[in-house]
């Protein structure tokens, strides 16, 4: 017959410690502000280097991101999701390359104030 007594002796029990945070924390802090705001800037100054830039910048940080990371992401968006908006991001630079302005036209404002 077994014995039912437990044999595990409370005094080397060790409790668990949740690591603290690694060090490479910053880049990715940086990586991921970087790959979310190059997007927007390529498209306020339709700058195609930006563009590229954006692009490059955000696969290499959704390639580079950890499981841990994804899970408990502080910015919340996900990798792919900024892939996505700098190829946007990238098509909007070429925008006016396959859907050129209409000549000639200015903008909305008021006429000019004609002298009398």
């Amino acid at each position: 017959m077994t014995s039912k007594k437990d044999m595990r002796r409370l005094d080397l029990v060790v409790p668990y410690q949740e690591p603290g945070p690694k060090g490479g924390e910053t880049a990715a802090e940086l990586s991921s502000t970087l790959s979310s705001t190059l997007p927007m800037a390529a498209i306020f100054t339709r700058n195609r280097y930006i563009g590229w830039a954006s692009v490059v910048l955000s696969i290499q940080s959704w390639l580079g991101e950890s499981e841990d990371a994804a899970r408990s992401s502080s910015a919340g968006t996900p990798g792919y999701f900024t892939v996505g908006m700098s190829l946007m991001a990238l098509a909007v630079t070429y925008l006016p390359m396959f859907l050129p302005p209409p000549p000639n036209q200015r903008g909305a404002g008021t006429p000019a104030p004609t002298g009398a």
